[in-house]
Parts: structure tokens; sequence; C-alpha cells
């Protein structure tokens, strides 16, 4: 089987990963919610890490009800997209490290290393707005964090959202593009 045409099923079957990236889309605007309010630093970097608990199940829940199939046991290539998501884990030490020495940067961080992560997605559903968004919202999110004052840290997470939300709406777009043309040559 050819590895465009395997890239293309999981883009089509698991189409291109939106469910996680609408789970995603809503625990941003949860940390959003969580950086708002008036509590101190460390109690908004602990409340942030553990919204992130909600990922997985709210995954496959929205990747239910959309669905899409996530697990793609019968494709060569469908183990690579856990192991591409268990990759952003390494990434962890550098948002501890912010956490313990620069708390008010942690969320940044945090955001550069999820848009970061993207990045090798666009080879994995054989899409575009992976490798676009990837890089952009890793530079838009460190120009935010550099220029953001502490009392506006939700602006971060906001941003985050936003960008998510776009790269959703661009992914929906690829792949009815792709559905559309194997509908085409049924």
């Amino acid at each position: 089987m050819e590895i465009n045409k395997i890239r293309n099923e999981l883009s089509i079957r698991g189409k291109n990963g939106i469910g996680f990236l609408l789970s995603a889309v809503i625990i941003w605007l949860i940390i959003t919610a969580i950086f708002a309010q008036s509590i101190e630093i460390n109690q908004k970097n602990i409340y942030m890490l553990y919204a992130t608990g909600l990922m997985f199940p709210l995954s496959v829940a929205i990747s239910t009800f959309i669905k899409a199939d996530w697990k793609l046991k019968d494709n060569p290539l469908g183990n690579l997209g856990l192991l591409l998501n268990i990759a952003q884990i390494i990434y962890f030490p550098i948002l501890i490290w912010g956490i313990t020495k620069s708390p008010s940067e942690a969320v940044m961080l945090f955001a550069i290393i999820t848009g970061a992560h993207f990045f090798p997605y666009g080879w994995f559903y054989n899409s575009i707005p992976y490798y676009v968004m990837a890089p952009v919202i890793s530079i838009v999110i460190m120009v935010l964090g550099v220029n953001v004052n502490v009392r506006n840290l939700w602006l971060e997470p906001l941003t985050m959202a936003v960008l998510l939300s776009l790269l959703v709406l661009w992914l929906y777009i690829d792949y009815r593009n792709k559905h559309s043309k194997i509908s085409a040559t049924d």
C-alpha cells in the first residue's frame, strides 16, 4: 500500500485528529478561566495541570460523537499517532522547570510545547494545516508571552484556544476535501 494512501486513510478515518483538538480547545478555555481568577500563580499552574487530565476522556468522547476512528489498529501507521502524542510528555521537564523557576511563564511554555508538538502530525495525516499552525502557534504564543503583563496571563490560553479553533477549522476543510476526492473516485 502506498504511503500517501495510508496517510490519507488515517486523515479521513481519524478526521485529522479533530476530536483531540476540539478537546484541547475546551481544555485551553478551562485554563483561560483558571488564569482569569484572582488566585495565586502557583495555584493557577496546579489547576492548569489538573485540567489536562480531561484530555483523554474528553477526546475519546468527542471522537465518538463525531465518528472519528482514533484507534486505527488495521493501519500500519495507526500506533504512530499515539507515539507522537506521548512524545509531548518528553518536553514536560521544561514545563516543570517553568512552574518552579518562573511560574508566570509556565502557561506560555505549556502552550508553546503543545503547539510545537503538532508539527509531525502534518506528515502523519498528510495535512498542511499542522505544518503551518505548529510554528504559528509557537511563535504567536512566545511573542504574546514576552509582552503580556502578569495580571493578563489569561490572554495566553485564550489565544491558544483561538489558534486551535482555527487549526480545527482548517483541518476540517482539509478532511472534507480528501473525503470528497475519495467519494468521487468510488
